[in-house]
């Protein structure tokens, strides 16, 4: 979407995600109308300084495009929620960033009349601005509507991803692989630190990260062949 009118874009959910999701955009030329409150007002300052904290209804309000980010459970509810306020806009693009849900989530919002978008950045935030040097090397998986998938896809690319486009009926699995490879990698090095700990080894994490680092290095290289 480079050299396109810029869009006035609203964030829905101030974790982790959200707000690096909104400098990414920001950086792209966009411009950020508001945010939604969080549990961390001053980590959100320190990446969107200055944008306007709102209502979920406002940032709907204000925005051509409104990114939500909130957790999985949360989604099809908030959707819904703000649906039965005639919150959407027809024409208006609401984008999600969940792993699992595909686009068929956003149906509520669909219905009157807005655009909507799946783009998952394959990576683990860590919500400050770190994340958006990693998303310059990611890869998002990205799921719509075949004649706005162009849209889906040039907005992960001004976010500095890669897209791979992922089928709305594959989404659940493109999930569960997502949740395997992140919640197995955190399971098992926890393990590994704790039986570390029981062997008198100081600092594991730090004794780990070589180490770990080259063997998923060599899975991944394994995996592509």
């Amino acid at each position: 979407m480079k050299g396109s009118a810029r869009l006035g874009v609203g964030i829905i959910g101030a974790g982790r995600v959200g707000p690096v999701i909104g400098a990414a955009l920001a950086g792209a030329g966009h411009a950020l109308t508001g945010i939604t409150s969080g549990s961390d007002p001053d980590r959100v300052e320190a990446i969107l300084p200055g944008v306007p904290v709102l209502d979920a209804q406002e940032v709907l309000r204000r925005s051509e495009l409104v990114v939500l980010a909130v957790p999985h459970d949360e989604l099809p509810g908030l959707v819904a929620g703000l649906a039965e306020v005639d919150g959407w806009q027809i024409g208006q693009l609401v984008l999600h960033t969940d792993a699992a849900w595909g686009t068929g989530v956003l149906e509520p919002a669909a219905r009157r009349g807005a655009i909507p978008l799946a783009v998952h950045p394959a990576m683990a935030f860590t919500g400050t601005t770190i994340d958006l040097r990693t998303l310059g090397g990611s890869y998002a998986a990205v799921t719509a509507p075949a004649p706005v998938l162009p849209i889906a896809q040039a907005l992960a690319v001004e976010l500095g991803c890669e897209p791979v486009v992922v089928a709305e009926a594959d989404r659940a699995a493109y999930g569960e692989a997502i949740a395997t490879a992140t919640e197995f990698s955190a399971s098992i090095v926890a393990q590994a630190s704790a039986l570390l700990r029981r062997a008198g080894v100081e600092e594991p994490g730090r004794y780990l990260s070589a180490l770990v680092h080259s063997t998923v290095d060599r899975a991944l290289t394994d995996a592509g062949a």
